[in-house]
């Protein structure tokens, strides 16, 4: 019992002194740690901590204009009042500025869902209207405010916290004399964090507050016309006060865009367009047993000897305004919901469709580097058979013996069906050579086919050339479906499950059938008008393929300095000069004895030469695609229309009215100088008013950017 007072003091002493070490080990602990924050990273903590408590204020910057070629605004900018709403003001009030944003409905007119709907952000499942932006920066309600509600909002701040009310520089898109161009020029929408940050190391990067270019010539040519904003650094305490001014950065204004469109001839373009699909919803179509839908169309108007393009429309089209100031969920619903059809795609540079005998001067170039002379004598029979399939000639015609010139002017689909066969036998038929020559596949290659042509537009598309790797890269891709949907067969026979199983047993061999109707355009091959323009602007100029462009010149806000965009040349056309001038000749007789000299009565061909070429492409399931192509010395034009007819049926009217009024033609065939649009391709800039005189100022090499990273595939 004596002991235990003892071993009670040798355990409390134990118990001290573990405490002891414990607190000493925190206060080591503790002590190393505040040595580590404040002596080896001070520094870094201090900088961070006054960084912050820097804000900066952003000035954006003016976006530079587009222009057309002689200087006319086809898209600029105006000064509105805009409304705008602080997203993280809002959230930080106790309703989540539901009371505020209904206040201001009121005043502005609007409804409180609508405006509500501005200031969500968007996502995957959110519908449009949302903000599409970075959520620390103003968000846009309006930018149509009167001064007396800009005025409201204003001088009573008190009751719209985290509402602002500014004049700011607005896109304009001005569609000058009703030239619209909407899928030329594209649109703006605001930038994203993921594109902030992918831009962060980049030479342009992006700020919150920057409008960046989704389509068109705004995306091409973002880097140049969006300009740099100026942001002003000021240094305030916890309490927000200023007590100093950090680092600042000057802002410059974008640079304006002159292109090679002119706003008369674009007007005029998309006029006879619209009005030839009118047109031909008037006609009947016998093989349906209804009138053509006409449900959309191209038309494309380049110089010849350069590759600049004077006008590109579109149909259906759009108004590139809607997307200013944040786009409206019934106009978003309208451009792109399932009966939209698409207004949003150019289909010049991205509608496909089959090219129809307007492919027939790539067949008479290949059938000519096979070895056929071009004035040989070719049998144009009503049809030609193979394997008990019957291909007849367009509408059953036949005109005896006949070289390649005649073919074309009468547009003879047997002439080429039989060179096309024969070349595939020479190749090995089914089963193919080692090294097959497949002139009329290489050829569409050599031609541009299958390819972009390089025009400054984004999201142009390839086309397509059917040729055997193809044909087999085709096979592999879709055999298993194939297979599965064959599985019916014997007992379900239509048409589709017939395709099917053929595809699901030999969809990797290249057809006698396949290339004869590769020939004459029809089957799996694909083209863009752009394509066909370029091509026919080569056999006008002598051989040359041009990068078709929209850019020609970028001039800086003060106008003293400009970077010419020239024409620049990819390659040659597979034939030799004496075929060119040969076709050419043919070409010429399509528009004065052949299948389009109906549509150019009267035309002064002894002073302009016209040449054309028409076709009418079959679509499986569908009415026939109008191809018109046309060329002079100066112009090639092309127009398509999808489900409209025939080539000179439904585009011809329309081409011809373009080609009279570029030239002062008359319905007589006189020519009026003084009423030509164009009487010959402009060579120099314009003067643009207000900017000074660019044509005297240096002038340097310029090669258009690649998309930014703000660059979208999908509207926004």
């Amino acid at each position: 019992m004596s002991n235990l007072p003892e071993t009670r003091t040798s355990r409390v002493t134990v118990r001290l002194i573990a405490i002891q070490i414990l607190v000493f080990s925190l206060l080591v602990t503790l002590g190393g740690r505040l040595w580590y924050l404040q002596i080896r990273n001070g520094q870094e903590y201090a900088d961070e901590a006054r960084s912050n408590h820097v804000q900066q204020v952003v000035e954006p910057a003016t976006r530079g204009s587009i222009l057309d070629a002689r200087g006319v605004p086809l898209a600029d900018n105006q000064t509105r009042l805009v409304v705008s709403a602080s997203r993280t003001e809002l959230l930080k009030m106790k309703d989540d500025g539901r009371a505020v944003l209904g206040r201001l409905a009121r005043v502005l007119g609007m409804s409180e869902k609508e405006i509500r709907n501005k200031v969500r952000l968007c996502d995957s499942k959110t519908p449009q209207p949302c903000w599409n932006g970075s959520p620390y920066q103003p968000i846009p309600i309006t930018d149509d405010a009167t001064t007396q509600q800009a005025l409201q909002i204003r001088e009573r701040s008190e009751d719209f916290p985290g509402i602002s009310a500014e004049p700011t520089a607005v896109r304009r898109y001005a569609a000058p004399g009703n030239a619209n161009t909407a899928q030329v020029l594209g649109y703006l929408s605001p930038v994203t964090d993921a594109e902030i940050n992918k831009a962060k190391d980049t030479p342009s990067p992006l700020l919150r507050s920057d409008q960046i270019g989704r389509s068109g010539l705004e995306r091409t040519y973002d880097n140049a016309l969006r300009g740099k904003a100026a942001v002003t650094r000021y240094e305030v305490d916890n309490l927000g006060r200023v007590i100093g001014q950090a680092n600042s950065e000057k802002g410059r204004a974008g640079a304006s865009v002159v292109t090679s469109v002119d706003a008369r001839v674009q007007a005029l373009a998309e006029k006879q367009l619209d009005q030839a699909m009118k047109d031909a919803r008037k006609n009947f179509d016998e093989n349906t047993g209804t009138n053509y839908k006409a449900d959309s169309g191209a038309v494309v108007v380049m110089e010849a000897k350069t590759g600049r393009v004077v006008a590109m429309a579109s149909n259906p089209s759009y108004d590139p305004n809607a997307w200013v100031g944040g786009i409206s969920g019934k106009d978003y619903a309208h451009l792109t919901g399932k009966d939209s059809n698409y207004p949003l795609l150019n289909r010049a540079i991205q509608g496909q469709a089959a090219p129809g005998s307007i492919f027939k001067v790539i067949s008479t170039s290949a059938a000519v580097n096979a070895g056929y002379d071009f004035n040989g004598h070719y049998p144009c029979t009503s049809s030609y058979s193979i394997g008990g399939q019957v291909f007849k000639n367009f509408e059953g015609e036949g005109h005896g013996d006949i070289s390649l010139g005649r073919a074309l002017e009468v547009s003879c689909d047997t002439v080429f069906y039989r060179l096309s066969h024969e070349e595939w036998k020479k190749d090995g038929g089914d089963k193919p050579k080692k090294d097959p020559n497949d002139w009329f596949y290489k050829t569409a290659h050599q031609f541009g086919l299958g390819k972009e042509t390089g025009i400054d537009l984004p999201n142009e598309v390839r086309g397509r050339v059917p040729d055997r790797k193809w044909k087999n890269a085709f096979w592999k891709a879709n055999k298993a479906g194939w297979c599965e949907q064959a599985k019916a067969w014997p007992k379900k026979k239509d048409f589709g499950t017939k395709l099917a199983r053929e595809g699901c047993l030999e969809g990797m061999k290249l057809h006698a059938y396949d290339s004869i109707n590769y020939a004459i355009g029809q089957g799996d091959t694909l083209v863009t008008p752009i394509q066909m323009a370029t091509i026919y602007g080569a056999i006008s100029n002598g051989g040359t393929l041009y990068d078709p462009s929209v850019g020609k010149a970028i001039v800086s806000p003060d106008g003293k300095h400009i970077q010419r965009i020239q024409p620049h040349p990819h390659g040659k056309l597979p034939v030799s000069k004496k075929t060119l001038r040969q076709m050419d000749g043919a070409l010429a007789g399509v528009a004065t004895r052949g299948t389009a000299a109906w549509r150019f009565g009267g035309w002064p061909q002894d002073k302009i030469p016209m040449h054309a070429k028409t076709g009418t492409a079959e679509v499986y399931g569908k009415q026939t695609t109008s191809w018109f192509a046309t060329y002079t010395k100066d112009y090639t034009i092309v127009m398509t229309i999808s489900q409209g007819g025939t080539g000179s049926g439904a585009s011809g009217p329309a081409v011809r009215n373009i080609y009279n009024a570029l030239y002062g033609v008359d319905e007589k065939g006189g020519i009026d100088p003084k009423a030509a649009l164009l009487p010959r391709p402009e060579a120099r800039l314009p003067k643009i008013e207000g900017d000074g005189s660019i044509e005297a100022q240096p002038i340097k090499p310029y090669v258009p950017p690649s998309p930014s990273p703000s660059a979208s595939e999908s509207p926004r």
